[in-house]
C-alpha cells in the first residue's frame, strides 16, 4: 500500500511539473523570435546554413520534452525498480536542474531584452563593435575596414561627415554636445544623466558617486582585549621628561663608593718628558701616525783615524795630501789624521760649527717619509721585439764589390729591373754596371764633377740623369731592343734649344739644349744643381739647387721640353724632393722640415716638424703615408703623416752624418747609411690597420768601407726585387751586400 501511495505521488508531481513546461514554452519561442529579428542582417546566410544558429532554448526545450515525457515509457514495475536502486531520484533531480536551468535563462533574457529597450544608445541597430582587440588602429589606418567581426568578415568603417555636415547637425540637434566619438569602435557615444554627474564630481574634486563618504568615522579593527604592546603613534607624555629620583640616587651612591676609594678609576698614561736625543727612535710614538715612519739619520761614530795618536798606517803621506788638491771637492776626505804627543797638544777642530750646523740640517731636513724604490727588472723595461730570425731575409754580408772609380762615389742607382746599377764619382765620370756579374758595360767622361745620378723608373725607357754642376744630362745607355732604342731616339732629340716658361720672369731658369757629345740632352740652370728625382711614370722630373732661390725648385718634362717653377714659396732652402709614389703630391724639405703639396690642387697639405738641426735626406714608403728623414747630426726620424706632424719615432744610430736613407720597394726594410762608414739596415712594417702603430726593428750594421777625408759611405739604395744594398763609398768602391 505504502509504494503505491508514493508512485501516484510522484506521478502528480510528474504531472504538473510537465504543465508548467507546456506553459512556459510559448514564452520561449516568443523570445526567440525576438532575438532572431535583433540579429543584424550580415548574419541571416550564417543562420540559415546553420538551423540551430541563435535559437538555443528550442534544442534545449526539445530535449526536455523527450527526456521529461516518463509517463508513457516508464511501467509500474520499472518505476519500482528505479526506485529500489536510487535511479528515481537522480532523474527528479536533473529534471528540476533543467527546469531551474530554463527558468533563470528566461529571466535573464527579459532582463537583457528590457535592459535594450530601456538604454539610450544604439549598440544593437549598428554593425558588430571592433573584436580585434587592443591592436593599435593606425595598422587600419589606411583600411577600408576596421576590424573583423567574429565570423572572420571585415568590419567596415562608417562614412564620416564633413564639417559642415557635422555643424548644421549641431546647430539642429540641442544634445550634441553630450555626444563624443568613440575611434576604436568606429560609433558616436551619447554621455547620460548618470555619467554626466559622474563627471562634474570629478571635475570639482569630489568622489564619483555620492554614496561614497570620504570621512567616515574610522572604525579600529585590532582587538584590545589583552593586549601587550601598544600600536599607537602617541607623542611621549610630559612625565618622561622629568628627571628621575631613583637615577639621581643611584648617582649619588657612586659618587660616595668613588669618594671611599671603593671604585678606582684608570689613571692616564703620563708622557715622557725626556728621551734620547741620539738614540734609536724606532719606538717613539710618532710611529702611530698613519705614515711610514723613519729615524733621524746617525752621526758617524769616530774610528782610529780621529784618534790624536793613530798608527802610521792612516798616517798620510806628504804626496797623498798633495794628490787631495787635486780631487773634486766631494770626493776629497774631510779629515786627514796626524799625531801628537799629548793631549794638551791637540789643537781645536777647525770644521766644529760646520759640523754641527749640518748635523741640525740632517735633523731638520731629514725626510719623515720612507719611499720605497720598485725593483724592476731593466730587462723588462725594454719593448719586446721579434727575433731577427722571424724577419729574414735582409742583408748581412758583403757579396760582390764594383770598382773602377778613381775618387768617391757620390751617388749609385739601380734601373727599375735590377740588372744595371749606374753610379756617378767625384773624378767625373759616370758608369754602368751589370748587377750579377759586375762588369762595367758604358762610361762617360764630364768635366766636372759628378753629383748625382738616377735612373728613369720605367723599364722601357733605359735613360738616366746625370747632375754636373749646373747642367742636368738625360743619357741614353744604349740598352733595350731596337724600338726601345728608337723611340729614345726620338724623345732625346730636337733641334731648336727650349727656353722655360718663367710665367713673365725675366731670368732665365733653364734652357734645353741638344748634347751630341754623350747623345742626349743637356739642361743648363743658373745654379749649382744638387740631385734630381723622376716621376713614377718616367716623363717628368724635378731638380733642386740649393745655392738659389727660396723656389729653386724646378720640375721638367722630357717629353714636351717644357720647364716650370713650382707654384709655392718655401720658407727655407730647399735640400731635396720628392714625388709621391701613388698620389699627385710633392713632398719638399729644408734644413728643419719637410713640406707636402698637392700638385693638382696647388696648396700646403701638411708640414712635418723635424726637430733636427739639418736634414740632409728624406725617403718615402711605397704605401706613401710614410716617410723617414735623415739628419746631418746622425739622428734618423719616422713619420706617420696619419698620426701627427711630429715624429713617431727618433732613432739615434749614427755618431756622424747620416748621408742617405733608403726604402725597399717591396721588402719592409729601410736602411740609411753615415760618415762613420757604416750601413743600418731596419726592418719597418706599416700596417694596413689605422690603429696599429708601424713595427720598428734594428736588424744589421753593415761594416767594409773605409774613410777618405774625413767621408765615409755616401750613397745607399735597395735592390727593387732582392733583399739587397748597394752602398757608395769614399773610398771609391761600391758593395753590394746580401742575405
Amino acid at each position: 500500500m505504502k509504494i503505491k501511495e508514493e508512485k501516484k505521488k510522484r506521478q502528480s508531481v510528474r504531472n504538473s511539473k510537465s504543465e508548467e513546461v507546456e506553459e512556459e514554452q510559448p514564452s520561449i519561442t516568443e523570445q526567440n523570435k525576438l532575438k532572431q529579428k535583433q540579429l543584424p542582417s550580415h548574419s541571416d546566410s550564417d543562420s540559415d546554413s546553420d538551423p540551430d544558429y541563435g535559437s538555443p532554448y528550442v534544442s534545449d526545450s526539445e530535449d526536455f520534452s523527450e527526456d521529461g515525457d516518463f509517463d508513457g515509457s516508464l511501467s509500474d514495475s520499472e518505476a519500482e525498480g528505479s526506485g529500489s536502486s536510487g535511479d528515481e531520484g537522480v532523474v527528479d533531480s536533473d529534471v528540476d536542474d533543467g527546469l531551474h536551468n530554463d527558468q533563470e535563462n528566461q529571466s535573464n533574457s527579459s532582463e537583457s531584452h528590457q535592459g535594450v529597450e530601456e538604454s539610450d544608445s544604439s549598440e544593437d541597430e549598428v554593425a558588430p563593435r571592433n573584436t580585434v582587440g587592443d591592436v593599435p588602429l593606425e595598422w587600419y589606418k589606411d583600411e577600408e575596414h576596421i576590424g573583423y567581426d567574429l565570423n572572420g568578415k571585415k568590419i567596415k568603417k562608417r562614412t564620416r561627415k564633413d564639417k559642415v555636415e557635422s555643424f548644421l547637425e549641431s546647430a539642429d540637434d540641442a544634445k550634441n554636445w553630450l555626444k563624443v566619438y568613440d575611434e576604436y569602435n568606429d560609433e558616436e557615444v551619447e554621455v547620460t544623466k548618470k555619467e554626466l554627474k559622474l563627471i562634474n564630481r570629478l571635475l570639482k574634486g569630489k568622489a564619483p558617486h555620492s554614496d561614497f563618504d570620504p570621512y567616515a568615522p574610522y572604525v579600529d579593527w585590532f582587538k584590545w582585549d589583552d593586549a601587550k604592546h601598544p600600536l599607537s603613534n602617541a607623542p611621549e607624555p610630559k612625565r618622561r621628561f622629568i628627571p628621575s629620583k631613583w637615577e639621581s640616587k643611584k648617582v649619588v651612591k657612586l659618587v660616595r663608593a668613588i669618594r671611599m676609594g671603593l671604585i678606582k678609576r684608570d689613571k692616564p698614561k703620563e708622557e715622557q718628558q725626556f728621551y734620547h736625543l741620539w738614540g734609536d727612535d724606532s719606538s717613539s710614538t710618532e710611529k702611530a701616525n698613519h705614515l711610514s715612519f723613519i729615524p733621524a739619520p746617525k752621526s758617524k761614530l769616530p774610528g782610529h783615524e780621529e784618534s790624536y795618536n793613530p798608527s802610521l798606517e792612516y798616517i798620510p803621506t806628504q804626496e797623498e795630501i798633495n794628490s787631495y788638491q787635486l780631487m773634486f771637492e766631494e770626493d776629497r776626505p774631510k779629515f786627514i789624521p796626524r799625531r801628537y804627543t799629548s793631549l794638551r797638544s791637540i789643537p781645536a777642530y777647525d770644521n766644529a760649527v760646520k759640523d754641527v750646523f749640518e748635523r741640525c740640517l740632517d735633523l731638520y731636513l731629514c725626510p719623515r717619509v720612507r719611499k720605497k724604490r720598485i725593483n724592476i727588472d731593466p730587462e723588462s723595461l725594454k719593448p719586446k721585439l721579434p727575433s731577427r730570425r722571424d724577419l729574414k731575409p735582409y742583408p748581412v754580408t758583403c757579396y760582390l764589390e764594383y770598382k773602377g772609380h778613381t775618387d768617391a762615389v757620390v751617388s749609385i742607382s739601380i734601373e727599375a729591373s735590377g740588372q744595371w746599377l749606374a753610379s756617378g764619382s767625384l773624378d767625373g765620370t759616370v758608369r754602368i754596371w751589370e748587377v750579377e756579374t759586375g762588369r762595367c758595360l758604358r762610361v762617360w767622361e764630364f768635366e766636372e764633377p759628378v753629383k748625382f745620378v738616377a735612373w728613369n723608373p720605367l723599364r722601357e725607357i733605359p735613360i738616366v740623369a746625370v747632375s754636373v754642376g749646373q747642367e742636368v744630362f738625360i743619357l741614353n745607355t744604349g740598352l733595350g731592343d731596337e724600338e726601345e732604342q728608337k723611340k729614345i731616339k726620338e724623345l732625346l732629340h730636337f733641334e731648336t734649344p727650349v727656353a722655360p716658361d718663367d710665367s713673365g720672369d725675366k731670368v732665365s731658369v733653364a734652357s734645353w739644349h741638344q748634347d751630341d757629345k754623350h747623345e742626349g740632352i743637356r739642361l743648363r740652370h743658373f745654379k749649382t744643381v744638387s740631385s734630381v728625382e723622376w716621376h713614377r711614370k718616367g716623363d717628368y722630373f724635378s731638380i733642386v739647387m740649393p745655392a738659389g732661390e727660396s723656389r729653386a725648385v724646378l720640375i721638367h718634362q722630357l717629353s714636351k721640353k717644357h720647364t716650370q717653377r713650382i707654384p709655392f714659396k718655401l720658407r727655407g732652402l730647399p735640400v731635396s724632393s720628392l714625388f709621391h709614389p701613388t698620389k699627385k703630391i710633392f713632398f719638399i724639405s729644408t734644413k728643419k722640415n719637410v713640406r707636402a703639396y698637392d700638385l693638382q690642387k696647388q696648396k700646403l697639405i701638411k708640414k712635418l716638424e723635424t726637430g733636427l738641426r739639418e736634414v740632409s735626406s728624406i725617403s718615402v714608403h711605397p704605401g706613401g703615408d710614410n716617410i723617414i728623414v735623415g739628419s746631418r747630426e746622425g739622428k734618423l726620424c719616422w713619420f706617420d703623416m696619419d698620426l701627427s706632424s711630429k715624429p713617431y719615432r727618433i732613432l739615434k744610430c749614427h755618431p756622424k752624418d747620416i748621408t742617405n736613407v733608403a726604402f725597399h720597394r717591396s721588402y719592409p726594410l729601410f736602411a740609411s747609411c753615415s760618415d762613420d762608414c757604416t750601413a743600418y739596415v731596419f726592418h719597418g712594417m706599416v700596417y694596413s690597420d689605422l690603429n696599429q702603430n708601424p713595427l720598428i726593428v734594428p736588424l744589421e750594421i753593415l761594416r767594409g768601407h773605409t774613410s777618405s777625408n774625413g767621408r765615409g759611405v755616401m750613397d745607399c739604395k735597395f735592390h727593387p726585387r732582392q733583399p739587397w744594398l748597394f752602398t757608395a763609398g769614399a773610398d771609391s768602391v761600391i758593395k753590394l751586400y746580401c742575405h
